[in-house]
């Protein structure tokens, strides 16, 4: 399989008056052409930082790199310079933010923030830019594209203008799109809807998909290989066959369990008592350790290493098969 990106031991942390927050820490993964990459865990896991450090938009200060890599194509995103950047930023790799509302500006015409991105990555006149706006808008589903394209954000519905996001992002044609939880201020129907409508894209175009959630149902509909994160390390990767058939991290385990389920008749769902570390103080072994049903001296005191299970399923735990 081709690798497009792989990201190496990538360090994001944040200088807080509290100390140094370690937001992502040593997190390690690839993605290959055409295919769909699932992050997935709790608010506050790293999920969100791993995107925005691929994207270079962690803000500095506070934030920083504190070690790693980030390969695309062969070139290490965080060596270069910030024009070079900006010309991959929305052009290549593209993102979709979770809330609209506060990524679209409020004083310019949805069509004219989509014609704005297209002039800035590609040799067009205004007129052929402004119609392959309009097209755009038709591509994802938008109805009266015409009439849309003058439509300011305050305007359309939340689906809409998710929808609009997803026309700006996908204007220059990326390589890699990543969709940073895209449907949680939507209801369920419109949900659906923008899931399908991501999924038909990349079908179309052939581009890959790095989607950020903390639902489990969403991972299971749309992609091909998951990553579990919890307190800003990966915790467990695998296809996603993988991790609901065959769970191997009491964290997937617990997550897992927690979703309810049609005609169950349990009265409560499940959950994982605890709390998450702060991270600014992590702890020295496991960080699950103080949730795990399973942990012993050796989990509080020395941190598990991702290793390989079986082919392509990897987990970071001392009790596994235990």
């Amino acid at each position: 399989m081709e690798k497009i990106l792989e990201v190496k031991n990538l360090k994001t942390y944040y200088s807080t008056d509290n100390g140094t927050a370690r937001a992502v820490d040593g997190v390690s993964f690839s993605l290959g052409r055409n295919r769909t990459l699932g992050i997935v865990g709790e608010s506050g896991c790293g999920k969100s930082v791993t995107a925005l450090s691929i994207m270079r938009l962690v803000p500095m200060p506070p934030g920083y790199f504190a070690g790693g890599e980030i390969f695309w194509k062969g070139s290490d995103l965080l060596k270069i310079s910030e024009d070079e950047m900006r010309k991959l930023r929305g052009n290549e790799i593209a993102m979709i933010f979770q809330e609209p509302m506060s990524s679209l500006n409020p004083v310019y015409t949805c069509g004219n923030q989509i014609v704005e991105q297209i002039l800035l990555h590609q040799d067009l006149s205004g007129k052929e830019a402004k119609g392959l706006a309009v097209e755009m808008l038709r591509h994802v589903g938008i109805p009266n594209p015409s009439e849309r394209f003058e439509a300011y954000p305050h305007e359309l519905s939340g689906g809409m203008r998710q929808r609009v996001m997803i026309a700006m992002a996908l204007s220059c044609n990326p390589a890699l799109l990543i969709a940073d939880e895209p449907t949680t201020a939507l209801d369920v129907t419109v949900q659906a809807q923008i899931l399908e409508l991501i999924g038909k894209l990349q079908a179309d175009t052939g581009m890959s998909v790095i989607l950020i959630t903390h639902d489990f149902g969403v991972i299971a509909e749309l992609c091909e290989d998951v990553l579990v994160m919890y307190a800003s390390k990966v915790v467990e990767e695998g296809r996603v066959s993988q991790i609901f058939s065959d769970p191997l991290h009491p964290y997937t385990k617990g997550l897992l369990k927690s979703i309810p389920r049609i005609g169950s008749k349990q009265q409560r769902l499940n959950v994982i008592e605890g709390n998450v570390p702060s991270a600014t103080r992590l702890p020295d072994g496991c960080r699950f350790a103080n949730r795990c049903p399973l942990a012993d001296e050796l989990c509080r005191k020395v941190e598990p290493q991702l290793e390989e299970y079986n082919p392509g399923h990897k987990a970071a735990c001392w009790k596994i098969h235990a």
